[in-house]
C-alpha cells in the first residue's frame, strides 16, 4: 500500500513538473493557467465529483456511511480551525496569520485526495464518494468561515456562495442520480468518466505552471511557509487520526479515508481567494506550491505511521 501511495503522489508530482516545463521552454505562458483553472472548476471537478458516485451501487448502508462522512470532515476541519483561531486571533491583524489558518485546515481533498484514496483502497467506489463529500464540507468552510479568515471582513461571508457553487451543484445533481438509481445514457456516463480521469494531471499542469513564475528560491527560504506546511502534513493528519480513529458508528474504511485526506497538502482555492481579495497572494501561492511538493513525502510517511 506504501509503494503504491508514494507511486501515486509521485506521479502527480511529475504532472507539475510538466506544466514547469512547458512554460520554462516557452510552449505555454502562465496567463493559460487561468483560462485551465476554469476548465477544471466549471467543467472536469463538476465531472469528477458526479463520477464518483456513478460507480458506487444504491444501498442504505452505503447512504448511512456517506451522511456519516458529512459530519465527520465538516466537525474534523472546523474544530481544527476553531483551535486555530483560539490560539492565533491576537495575531490576525498580520494576514499571514490568517493564511497559514486556512492553509492548515483547507486540502486538496479532491484533485489529489481522489487517486490517494483509490490507491489505499483501489476497487471500493464509496472511498471517492467521501472524497466528494469531502470536498464539499472544505467549500462549506471556505466560502464562510475560509472568506472571512482571509479577507478579516464579514461581509465577505456568504451563505449563498457555500451552497451554489460548482461543487456543491455537482453533488446535489449526483445524489438523486445515486439515490433514485437513474441509468443515465452510456454516452454520457463515458464522457463523465473521460473528463474526470483528467482533473488530476490537469490539476498538477496548472500547479506546474504557476510554479514556473515564482521564485524557486523564495519557495523554498520563506521559514513562516514551513510552518504552515507543519501544521497541514503532519498536525493536521494527527489531529484527524486522533479524532476518528475510535469513534464507535464510523467503519474503517471511512476513518482511514478521513486521516488519509487529512494529509493533502493545501487546497489550491486558498491561492484563489487570496488572488481575489488581494491578501497575501505570494504567501498563499507558497503555501500551495510548498504543501504540494512535501507532501510526496509525507503522504506515504503519515500513512505507513497512521494506518495499519
Amino acid at each position: 500500500m506504501i509503494q503504491s501511495i508514494f507511486t501515486t503522489v509521485a506521479l502527480m508530482l511529475v504532472y507539475m513538473i510538466f506544466g514547469f516545463v512547458l512554460c520554462k521552454v516557452g510552449k505555454a505562458k502562465v496567463s493559460h493557467a487561468k483560462s485551465l483553472s476554469a476548465l477544471l472548476i466549471y467543467v472536469f471537478s463538476p465531472a469528477m465529483l458526479v463520477n464518483s458516485f456513478l460507480n458506487l451501487e444504491y444501498s442504505q448502508e452505503n447512504l448511512i456511511n456517506i451522511g456519516k462522512c458529512f459530519g465527520i470532515t465538516l466537525f474534523v476541519q472546523l474544530l481544527f480551525f476553531m483551535i486555530l483561531y483560539c490560539i492565533l486571533h491576537k495575531k490576525y491583524k498580520d494576514a499571514k496569520y490568517r493564511i497559514l489558518t486556512v492553509g492548515a485546515v483547507l486540502g486538496n481533498v479532491g484533485f489529489m485526495g481522489m487517486p490517494v484514496i483509490e490507491s489505499v483502497f483501489p476497487g471500493n467506489p464509496i472511498v471517492l464518494c467521501y472524497s466528494s463529500i469531502n470536498v464539499m464540507t472544505m467549500n462549506l468552510i471556505v466560502f464562510t468561515l475560509g472568506v472571512f479568515m482571509i479577507t478579516n471582513n464579514r461581509k465577505f461571508i456568504s451563505i449563498k456562495n457555500a451552497f451554489l457553487n460548482p461543487t456543491s451543484l455537482s453533488i446535489f445533481f449526483a445524489l438523486p442520480v445515486f439515490l433514485f438509481r437513474w441509468n443515465l445514457p452510456e454516452v454520457v456516463t463515458g464522457a463523465i468518466g473521460a473528463l474526470a480521469k483528467a482533473v488530476t494531471p490537469m490539476c498538477m499542469i496548472i500547479l506546474g505552471m504557476r510554479l514556473s513564475e515564482a521564485k524557486i528560491k523564495e519557495v523554498f527560504t520563506r521559514p513562516f511557509v514551513y510552518f504552515t506546511c507543519i501544521l497541514k502534513l503532519v498536525v493536521f493528519p494527527l489531529f484527524a487520526f486522533i479524532l476518528v480513529r475510535w469513534m464507535p458508528f464510523a467503519d474503517d474504511v471511512l476513518k482511514t479515508t478521513v486521516i488519509v485526506l487529512a494529509m493533502t497538502p493545501s487546497g489550491a482555492v486558498i491561492e484563489s481567494m487570496a488572488e481575489l481579495h488581494e491578501c497575501e497572494q505570494g504567501l498563499a501561492a507558497n503555501v500551495v506550491l510548498l504543501t504540494t511538493i512535501l507532501s510526496v513525502a509525507t503522504i506515504p510517511i503519515m500513512t505507513f505511521l497512521l494506518i495499519r
